[in-house]
């Protein structure tokens, strides 16, 4: 597994439309998510030791954020890989189970929604405004080993900025995470 970073994209790009396969075995596009004031995407796998460690915080963030119309979609960008049989899609239909997930989780089967997006790692966050503008391009928190060790909260802060209306800094910090397994 390399160890990647992810890279800025520019602020305030339009979301990239998507239909993807959910896990619920239903087609998932942009539309769907419309009501939604604040949309996060990441890009996230199975097996990846850097999602593992954050997924619990991750279902925190929707449970915490859903009153507020906040969604995260998971998006599973790996191709399917000998080495990682967990990433497949029967594998990731236990994902609600295994890791208690409380949102969608869809395959990106061609690549083509991570390559749209200019994903590069697992985890890979995009966080889009009311009007699907790209305004967070970064990591969660600032220790993805040990929750109890986190002193700055990137990605609640940036939704609590977004959520009131204003401008997120422009002083982002990269995700860090697995490569993405391309075709």
């Amino acid at each position: 597994m390399a160890l990647l970073y992810s890279e800025m994209v520019p602020l305030g790009v339009q979301a990239h439309d998507f239909s993807l396969k959910g896990i619920d075995d239903e087609m998932h596009s942009l539309a769907d998510y419309s009501k939604k004031s604040v949309l996060v995407i990441v890009f996230m796998c199975n097996h990846c030791p850097y999602v593992q460690a954050v997924w619990q915080r991750l279902n925190e963030i929707q449970s915490d954020y859903e009153d507020r119309r906040v969604q995260l979609i998971g998006i599973n960008p790996n191709a399917v890989n000998p080495n990682y049989p967990e990433d497949n899609f029967e594998e990731m239909k236990k994902a609600p189970e295994e890791f208690e997930m409380n949102f969608p989780y869809l395959i990106d089967e061609d690549q083509s929604v991570a390559r749209a997006y200019g994903a590069v790692c697992t985890p890979d966050i995009f966080v889009y405004d009311s009007d699907r503008e790209l305004a967070y391009r970064g990591r969660i928190d600032d220790n993805w080993q040990d929750e109890g060790s986190v002193s700055k909260w990137d990605l609640r802060e940036a939704l609590d900025v977004i959520l009131d209306g204003e401008e997120v800094s422009s002083d982002q910090y990269p995700c860090m995470g697995c490569s993405i397994k391309w075709l």
